[in-house]
């Protein structure tokens, strides 16, 4: 796992490249936040986080597998990862945030991954 990039991925970059084309200014990893944001677009009050769907356990998902070996420790793993998530989520939506969580498969349609973020930034 120590190979598993946690920045800077392709996901990332991707959106990063389509949230710019759409005319949007952000920042990125904001530490201040709860859960550090993949991007914050702070005029808009807004936060957007890439999940991997292996990772992150997109539900319904084929990338969402679990490996046979040592099965126990990656459902523990995965568990604490989604906990996490929704834990970072919450806060960040009590402090008046909104989040857009993007999954890596959804990046295969992004013209309704753009009318996601442009409808975050709307309302």
């Amino acid at each position: 796992m120590g190979k598993v990039r946690a920045k800077d991925t392709s996901p990332e970059l991707e959106v990063r490249r389509l949230v710019h084309r759409m005319g949007f200014r952000f920042r990125l990893y904001e530490s201040s936040l709860p859960g550090t944001p993949d991007l914050v677009l702070k005029r808009h009050r807004a936060v957007i986080f890439v999940h991997g769907c292996f990772w992150h356990r997109h539900p319904r998902c084929r990338k969402a597998t679990t490996p046979a070996a040592n099965a126990e420790f990656w459902r523990a793993k995965f568990v604490a990862n989604q906990t996490r998530d929704k834990r970072h989520e919450c806060k960040l939506k009590r402090l008046e945030w909104k989040v857009l969580v993007v999954w890596e498969c959804e990046l295969k349609n992004l013209e309704r991954l753009a009318r996601r973020i442009a409808e975050l930034c709307a309302g």
